[in-house]
């Protein structure tokens, strides 16, 4: 099969490195420097330093090129510039076939899910979103992860994890769409939540009630949007939430972290050279909840330390002041 991954991000390159094992892989790199390194020398130093590509890993920095001859499309892209970009694409995609999200996000303005923006702009391709705890570098460097494959065709689906299994990544299917593409972006706004836990010292303890009542939002947004409460207990809720909040490798945590130590928002972010999906999540996912009536006080209560409304120690003494009632309530 021929396989294009859009997008040579960490997590783009991963994907692209695991799959061109099997398969005819191209990787379609922005920056054409780039994509003349992952030909020329197979390594990403951008995204995924000190690791070594496979040698058949093709890159390419011509999107017409990279996209006009696959059978499977994979969209690596943030999500605040994946419309743009798969909108440029369009014309090239072959017709009929699957195109999978990796993006953890969702649109601002819109409110959209990825899978709901490739259903748009290409109307009849098969749908899917690939999401779960998954940090690129252990990935790549060979331990043992499960992902999910997620689309409403469970024919499709069982096609589409033979490709992307691969190794030590066990890949699963899921039907509830909604419920794992809400479950990984919702978790990226916890993430920054339990990293600022950890730059304030508040204790362990605190950390995890943080992560377990932001599990709770995320649970009571996403079977509000139409998602399956089963699914947040699951790879693409609980698993993809753990392994964000918890990991050093989590660009998210990251952030969290650096504006509980006191660093200001914009200077943070200037210093990555990769997207934390969560800044741009926590305002979309506050809409959602207006929209379907729910507090979500976490999403909330970030959204106002991203807009600068609050200090991250001083968004930490509202949420423990917040009335505790009963723990099936929102808050």
């Amino acid at each position: 099969m021929k396989v294009t991954v859009v997008g040579a991000g960490s997590w783009g390159t991963t994907v692209a490195s695991l799959v061109a094992k099997r398969h005819d892989t191209t990787v379609w790199a922005r920056e054409p420097g780039l994509a003349q390194q992952i030909n020329d020398m197979h390594v990403n130093p951008l995204y995924l330093a000190g690791f070594s590509l496979p040698e058949r890993l093709v890159a390419t920095a011509d999107l017409k090129t990279a996209t006009e001859t696959a059978q499977l499309l994979i969209i690596a892209v943030p999500s605040h510039g994946f419309r743009d970009v798969l909108r440029r694409a369009c014309p090239h995609v072959p017709p009929w076939i699957p195109v999978i999200s990796l993006s953890k996000g969702l649109e601002q303005g819109t409110l959209l899910r990825m899978t709901e923006i490739i259903r748009e702009l290409l109307p009849g391709h098969p749908a899917a979103a690939l999401t779960g705890p998954n940090l690129a570098k252990e990935i790549l460097s060979g331990k043992a992860a499960a992902t999910v494959v997620a689309t409403e065709d469970l024919t499709v689906a069982t096609a589409l994890q033979e490709v992307l299994h691969r190794g030590l990544l066990r890949v699963y299917v899921n039907h509830d769409v909604i419920g794992c593409e809400i479950g990984g972006a919702l978790k990226n706004v916890v993430a920054i939540a339990a990293g600022m836990a950890e730059g304030l010292g508040v204790g362990d303890n605190t950390r995890a009630a943080v992560i377990t009542r932001g599990l709770a939002e995320i649970t009571q947004l996403g079977t509000a949007m139409g998602g399956e409460s089963t699914t947040f207990a699951g790879l693409t809720g609980m698993g993809d939430l753990l392994a964000t909040c918890m990991s050093p490798q989590s660009r998210n945590r990251h952030v969290g972290e650096r504006l509980g130590r006191g660093h200001r928002l914009d200077d943070v972010l200037g210093a990555m050279c990769s997207v934390a999906e969560g800044v741009r999540t926590a305002g979309v996912a506050v809409e959602l909840g207006d929209r379907h009536g729910l507090p979500l006080p976490i999403c909330h209560t970030i959204q106002h330390v991203i807009d600068g409304k609050l200090s991250a120690r001083d968004a930490y003494e509202g949420l423990r002041n917040i009335p505790a009632g009963h723990e099936a309530d929102p808050w």
